[in-house]
């Protein structure tokens, strides 16, 4: 009997602690790394998609505004092309998150029009601006290909945008009483 007991309680010290072994050993929700810790709780503080749309396309236009400031600096930084492919990247993901939450709105049905029309605007700014740079500048050949990347990441949100628009059935209309 005595024996039972000791072998049932040394299994039960092996298999306890086997839940909680799996539990630690699960991926943790991925953190974006073109993020800061500030950014990425905003996002995740944001309620709706389209409140999460507006946060990645200010993050997106923050990463341009960077890269271009880069790019116009006298005295460059020492790794300037990691900062400068770096910077378009995580203008990048932005853009791309951004259209992601169009689809996550989709499946929730959620109002995301004023965010659409937003993202449509800033996306034009932002191709615009993209494809002046794309023309060449100095050091153009250290971001080249991230620009191109860039680019056409900017295009598909857009079309994702145009896409989402046509699929939004039209606000309802209120009707006067008669």
């Amino acid at each position: 009997m005595i024996r039972a007991v000791l072998s049932l309680a040394i299994l039960a010290a092996v298999l306890l602690p086997l839940p909680t072994a799996a539990r630690s050993m699960r991926p943790a929700p991925q953190k974006k790394d073109y993020l800061s810790e500030m950014e990425a709780d905003k996002i995740r503080d944001a309620e709706t998609p389209g409140e999460r749309i507006k946060l990645f396309i200010a993050f997106a236009e923050d990463r341009l505004k960077k890269f271009q400031y880069e790019l116009s600096r006298k005295v460059p930084e020492r790794r300037r092309s990691e900062v400068l492919n770096s910077l378009l990247n995580g203008y990048a993901g932005c853009v791309d998150d951004a259209a992601d939450q169009i689809a996550v709105a989709r499946e929730k049905q959620a109002d995301i029009r004023l965010s659409l029309k937003l993202m449509k605007s800033k996306g034009e700014q932002f191709l615009d601006t993209l494809e002046k740079l794309n023309q060449g500048g100095p050091e153009f050949e250290l971001y080249k290909e991230t620009l191109d990347d860039a680019i056409e990441g900017t295009k598909d949100a857009l079309s994702d945008v145009e896409k989402a628009e046509k699929e939004l059935a039209p606000p309802p209309v209120r009707r006067k009483a008669s």
